[in-house]
């Protein structure tokens, strides 16, 4: 038998955590001295410590760290819960890279001469265009994805035209932001007539006219653009008069290099 002390060297796992792991009910002493209450550990739960060492370092939480144990003596089933954990950690390393890219941005905004990050805002008229058409109700913005694979998996055997110019729009018809059920239609101009398909609709886009906004680089300059929008709609004697939308000139379609995107963004407007 070994004592809490030798049991923590041996297993590289600290008294606190051992302790924690007893609370927790996932690694109990083998014995506890009634006089004394020094704890004993057994060397054939050494095994069983680095388990749950090695599923803390992987980032699985205490209360779920006693079903991966029980999976252990189940390959296919410790696959999935190890694949569930992978994919989790996927997403924090995709927040955090996020984050990062917003820093960088904004560092690099500030270290650069303020006029330099001005977004030229002019007005215009985007012309009537047939339009394929995908609208639906997404978990969140960053599922439009999921509306440009459906244009493209039920018109794929269609043979379409595209348009003069090729335009691939987006679409945001909700009044205002939202986290969650967000309202989005996706379209891409098209040459000629063609029938609906289950969820693609052929449509006829009318003219309007928008203050336009074009950047290269990344999404997230999205939010500096909208100000710079808003800020001149405002000085100049416009008012907002519809659903904004946003032309994708340059996608990740074409381009994996985020700062090889080039995007418009534009705001449908009326003089005041």
């Amino acid at each position: 038998m070994l004592k809490i002390g030798e049991f923590s060297r041996l297993s590289r796992v600290s008294i606190r955590s051992l302790r924690r792991y007893d609370e927790a009910g996932l690694l109990a002493p083998a014995s506890i001295d009634p006089f004394t209450g020094y704890r004993y550990y057994s060397e054939r739960q050494l095994p069983t410590a680095n388990r749950i060492r090695a599923l803390r370092d992987m980032g699985f939480p205490l209360a779920a760290v006693r079903e991966v144990l029980e999976c252990y003596d189940d390959p296919g089933a410790l696959e999935r819960c190890l694949l569930l954990q992978q994919a989790s950690a996927r997403e924090v390393m995709e927040e955090a890279e996020r984050r990062l890219r917003l820093l960088d941005t904004a560092l690099e905004r500030l270290r650069k001469d303020e006029t330099m990050m001005q977004y030229d805002v002019t007005i215009k008229t985007i012309p009537e265009r047939q339009v394929a058409s995908v609208r639906q109700i997404l978990p969140s913005y960053d599922r439009e994805g999921d509306l440009w694979s459906i244009y493209c998996q039920e018109t794929a055997r269609m043979s379409i035209q595209d348009g003069n110019p090729v335009l691939c729009v987006a679409v945001y018809h909700d009044g205002e932001h939202k986290e969650q059920d967000v309202d989005v239609e996706i379209q891409r101009s098209v040459a000629g007539s063609y029938p609906d398909t289950e969820h693609v609709k052929f449509k006829t886009v009318p003219a309007v006219q928008v203050a336009s906004a074009t950047f290269r680089g990344s999404y997230d300059q999205f939010y500096a653009v909208n100000e710079s929008v808003a800020a001149w709609v405002a000085d100049n004697g416009w008012t907002l008069a519809g659903a904004a939308f946003f032309i994708y000139h340059v996608s990740p379609h074409d381009t994996r290099n985020p700062d090889e995107f080039v995007t418009e963004v534009c705001y449908p407007v009326k003089q005041k």
